[in-house]
């Protein structure tokens, strides 16, 4: 995968550059636990600008994850990135499919608006694939402390 971000895989938690990750199994209390390590990782890194933004998006992200791309027995791996100015997400999954945003969110679709609202409040977002699965990312400029 090549991003425009220094993405090494790294999980130093002692150096607050470094990217942060964790794994998170198949159930219901994973969502806030991931909006709690984002927030954790956003103060550690001082990151104040848009935090509830990425928060958000961490939790349509997560719960996504969830319903639609985590069989039975497994999980996902939510990764924060710092990213030039600001922070990149990006939330591992072992399900198939490629998410998108629905064609008209206006209409009586139950689906897609968690993408939707990603795709409205982050810089950038999109979709790689990777083996088995996929990775859903986002990126937000975001001010530091």
């Amino acid at each position: 995968m090549t991003t425009e971000c220094d993405c090494r895989h790294v999980n130093k938690e002692t150096s607050p550059s470094s990217p942060r990750e964790r794994f998170y199994r198949r159930e219901r209390r994973s969502v806030p636990a991931a909006r709690a390590f984002t927030r954790d990782v956003l103060a550690d890194w001082r990151v104040r600008g848009r935090a509830d933004d990425v928060v958000l998006c961490v939790s349509e992200l997560a719960t996504n994850a969830l319903v639609h791309g985590v069989p039975p027995g497994r999980g996902f791996l939510l990764r924060l990135l710092p990213c030039g100015d600001g922070v990149r997400v990006e939330v591992h999954d072992s399900g198939g499919g490629v998410p998108a945003v629905p064609l008209d969110p206006d209409g009586s679709d139950e689906g897609g608006r968690g993408l939707l609202l990603v795709s409205e409040l982050a810089d950038k977002w999109g979709v790689t694939e990777r083996a088995p699965g996929k990775v859903v990312w986002f990126e937000c400029a975001a001010s530091a402390d």
